[in-house]
């Protein structure tokens, strides 16, 4: 398919590793000019999974920026999902692992970026396999996770406490699976799993999610599944969310069960254009637009998307427009984050143990 050229010049860094890098945060910055990131690693030599805090040094009298590592916190699993908290006076991160458990970790990034664990649920029946999903609401003092094994639990927890306290919000007694998860306010959260679904719970109301929107519309490709989902603090009626097939696709809840489809899998009442053939593993709303105002886009229209997917596309769609591609790897990308301080620096894995930084100016 055809790209949009990009109008504004672009720098692509890529830093490689020595290990695999199955996620990376941006974390919120002690001051304007200091930037760190979060860094889930897994050395398949030693079988050892760590998270790790780096300097991001962007280095203006080189060619390129340098990671230097600060601290260093080793797992008892694989972390399966990584998130943060922005709005803390030191940033938390909750890590999720294939074993099953679910950490929170703070960084003291004003004396040397020192890692601690605040807290750690790992007692046998919080999830029955691996923790496909957390997200941590601002503020730091709730997380919410999903497993394929239909559980959805949400983690209460305080600074000074070394136990946290979750409740079962509900258990399909793995009837249906969850894949992705994201808050949409203090008592509201989406969550997405198989056939394209993606549910929305309010824990004013107890027993299930209180609206669903299913997958039948995609043209029998009901395998599918949800990867990621994002939703704009702007636009809380409109999930985004990501998965196979190269399918993005936003459902308004205004809208009851149509779709507005980004690209890949239609509806069936026009094609749509195919960014990727592969999963789409991250999707997240792009906070750097080309438009001076973006307040003045309709309530109806969908804001511009990033994505990352298997097949190594880097790339932000606008809905209507050519999709702008960033990155073509040979290998693919599992992850990114765009800093939320400075939306035009962009953070991505890449499946071959290295890490590219974009700066767009």
């Amino acid at each position: 398919m055809a790209f949009a050229e990009s109008q504004n010049p672009l720098r692509v860094h890529r830093i490689q590793q020595s290990r695999y890098i199955d996620a990376v945060r941006w974390l919120s910055p002690v001051s304007p000019s200091d930037r760190f990131a979060a860094i889930a690693y897994f050395d398949a030599d030693t079988n050892s999974p760590s998270i790790e805090i780096a300097y991001v040094d962007p280095n203006p009298q080189s060619s390129s920026p340098t990671l230097t590592p600060q601290s260093s916190w080793t797992s008892p699993s694989r972390i399966s999902s990584l998130r943060t908290a922005h709005s803390t006076p030191q940033p938390l991160l909750a890590a999720a692992t294939f074993s099953g458990s679910l950490h929170i970790l703070a960084s003291d990034l004003i004396n040397g970026g020192v890692m601690e664990s605040e807290a750690t649920v790992s007692e046998l029946g919080f999830h029955s396999g691996p923790v496909s999903a957390v997200d941590l609401r601002e503020g730091g003092t709730e997380c919410v996770s999903v497993g394929e094994d239909g559980r959805v639990n949400l983690v209460s927890f305080v600074g000074d406490s070394s136990k946290l306290n979750y409740r079962r919000i509900f258990d399909s007694n793995g009837l249906v699976g969850y894949t992705a998860v994201k808050w949409a306010s203090p008592s509201e959260f989406a969550t997405g799993g198989y056939g394209f679904g993606i549910q929305w719970w309010d824990q004013r109301t107890p027993g299930g999610p209180v609206l669903q929107f299913k997958g039948n519309w995609c043209q029998g490709k009901t395998s599918g599944i949800v990867h990621s989902i994002d939703i704009h603090p702007s636009r809380k009626h409109t999930c985004l969310a990501g998965g196979s097939s190269g399918t993005v696709f936003a459902w308004d809840r205004r809208a009851a069960q149509q779709p507005i489809v980004l690209s890949g899998a239609g509806t069936g009442e026009a094609p749509n254009s195919l960014l990727s053939e592969s999963e789409v593993w991250e999707v997240q709303y792009d906070r750097y637009t080309r438009r001076s105002n973006i307040g003045n886009i309709s309530s109806t229209r969908i804001l511009p998307v990033m994505i990352c997917s298997e097949d190594g596309i880097l790339a932000v769609i606008e809905q209507g427009e050519e999709p702008l591609e960033l990155l073509a790897e040979p290998c693919a990308i599992n992850s990114f984050d765009i800093d939320r301080q400075n939306p035009s620096n962009v953070i991505c894995s890449l499946e071959w143990e290295s890490l590219a930084i974009l700066t767009r100016s």
